[in-house]
């Protein structure tokens, strides 16, 4: 059984299009672990949330039409803070996980989720929130000169 939350590792994140399932586990994963989870069905209540709540973390459906992750994506960069952006896919693979990480979301999770693979992947993407990082912009110029 997992320890008491403290304030330090306490997640609040937010769902985007989540399939029926796994939408269900990923509750039952932050009610076991004692994190917040919010969530929206569109693009207009996603940006209304992270307006008025502080949100480590987006799990996006990479699969469903209407909000990509990569539109996403380029929604949370324009944060003064973005969250680290989470996608799931039924079609998770080499590929895509790579393109996940390329255009700058924390990582991949392959549907069906598995409870343990979603509570590692979320509470070290809160971890990642908080850690002082250089941007991948910045990494990149700093890597090529």
């Amino acid at each position: 059984m997992r320890s008491p939350t403290t304030r330090d590792d306490l997640v609040c994140a937010l769902l985007v299009n989540a399939q029926t399932d796994s939408r269900l586990l990923v509750y039952e994963v932050f009610r076991k672990a004692g994190w917040r989870l919010r969530e929206v069905r569109n693009r207009k209540q996603a940006l209304q949330c992270l307006a008025r709540h502080a949100v480590q973390v987006v799990i996006a459906n990479g699969s469903r039409p209407g909000w990509p992750w990569k539109k996403i994506l380029h929604d949370l960069r324009r944060l003064e803070r973005p969250p680290q952006l989470i996608v799931t896919s039924r079609l998770a693979d080499d590929s895509l996980w790579s393109e996940v990480l390329n255009w700058g979301g924390y990582d991949l999770l392959a549907e069906p989720l598995q409870p343990e693979e979603v509570e590692r992947v979320v509470a070290a993407a809160r971890r990642h929130f908080d850690s002082p990082a250089v941007s991948v912009p910045q990494a990149r110029m700093a890597a090529a000169s």
